[in-house]
């Protein structure tokens, strides 16, 4: 079609090169609205991974959180945590905010491509003026300061701003969604608290169920766990700004119990006589599944030189403390099969905590610090409570 024609179907006085810059600016107006509302279906609405490597929100979370990193790494370690845990929230408003204006400024352009046919108190129109009233339609003021004029204005107008009314609802529900999926992970993080240590370790975990002789309470304890992992794959893959979201405590984060969880199952399936081997192996196989998933969700890079988790020193300090608690391995080459265990999901976990700036847990207990329930501003205890020497143990009630 020519361009004469386009321009005359718009409504748009044919005036020099004018017309042929309005259409070309019009497409690119409608391929950034459709490029925004797809982001934002997405992102929002569709409940799986996305594979698809070019997307704005992925490119935006990629950029600002390798700059915000960076520098909250640079801060003094009592600033650190607070400055990363500031992410989270901040992203989600920040890409909330770009969806807004970037389709005000869509409906803006479209306005002046089809020859900024908007009335304002008699002055004459412009792209301002376009952008102006897009704004006021979108976040529907309804000022009455400015009105359409032409039909393809007023289709324009009555388009915006039914969907900024649908944007406006679907940010007030979602944002509800993901304060309550953060609440429901945070509650299991918290219950391991006094169970496995701040922060938590699998030797520790194992030698405070030393009273367990059936293994009752540990085989519930991997079963919740195995679902909390099955929670935790659905709600990050649907909605992963959640993995930016951190723990109440510095010493705790979803990426610790996760790896704790495994580490746990991996010492269980070594061969612990008489433990809940069925239940670890499920534990495992959906904490491992997790952890794989996460790591290629983010585009993690497979570490080339990565850390020791569990040196021999470490290995001897771990059977130690089992051993202390009255727990052995049954077999020659724990050890062995232990580390075939391990290199399943350690480069998945190590390469996550890189990402994220999240430490990893130890297999043991590092020092003598109280665990996050044991802490109070007050020494003293009120009447009636346990006596103090229950608080006072390192190692556990």
């Amino acid at each position: 079609m020519r361009p004469d024609r386009v321009a005359t179907y718009f409504g748009v006085p044919l005036a020099g090169g004018k017309p042929l810059m309005r259409i070309l600016l019009a497409f690119v107006a409608i391929a950034l609205l459709l490029l925004v509302l797809r982001d934002a279906f997405e992102t929002v609405i569709l409940p799986r991974r996305v594979h698809r490597r070019f997307r704005p929100t992925s490119l935006f979370y990629r950029s600002s959180w390798l700059l915000w990193r960076g520098a909250a790494l640079r801060l003094p370690k009592r600033f650190r945590e607070a400055s990363l845990g500031w992410f989270g929230p901040s992203s989600l408003l920040v890409l909330l905010a770009l969806w807004a204006v970037s389709i005000v400024f869509a409906f803006g352009a479209l306005h002046w491509a089809a020859g900024s046919a908007i009335e304002l108190g008699g002055e004459t129109p412009g792209f301002l003026t376009d952008l102006y009233f897009s704004g006021t339609t979108f976040f529907t003021l309804g000022l009455g300061d400015a009105a359409p004029r032409t039909a393809v204005a007023r289709v324009l107008t009555v388009s915006e701003a039914g969907l900024g009314v649908a944007f406006l609802a679907i940010t007030i529900g979602y944002l509800p969604v993901i304060y309550q999926t953060f609440s429901r992970r945070e509650i299991a993080i918290s219950l391991l608290d006094a169970r496995a240590g701040s922060p938590p370790t699998a030797g520790e975990l194992l030698s405070r169920a030393r009273s367990d002789s059936e293994q009752r309470e540990l085989t519930r304890l991997l079963a919740d766990w195995e679902r909390w992992a099955a929670e935790l794959l659905e709600s990050h893959i649907s909605y992963p700004v959640l993995a930016y979201y951190r723990s109440q405590h510095s010493n705790q984060s979803w990426l610790a119990a996760l790896t704790t969880v495994l580490d746990t199952s991996a010492l269980v399936l070594v061969g612990f006589d008489g433990w809940s081997i069925r239940q670890a192996e499920y534990s495992f196989a959906m904490a491992r599944h997790a952890v794989v998933d996460l790591a290629q969700m983010f585009s993690t890079r497979r570490p080339e030189q990565q850390e020791e988790r569990l040196t021999d020193a470490g290995f001897g300090a771990l059977v130690q403390q089992l051993d202390g608690a009255g727990i052995r391995f049954q077999e020659a080459d724990a050890r062995a099969r232990l580390a075939a265990l391990r290199s399943k999901y350690e480069p998945y976990v190590i390469a996550l905590s890189r990402h994220l700036a999240l430490p990893l847990p130890a297999w043991t207990r590092q020092s003598d610090r109280r665990d996050n329930w044991q802490a109070a501003p007050w020494k003293t205890l009120p009447t009636g409570t346990l006596p103090p020497e229950h608080f006072d143990s390192p190692g556990g009630l």
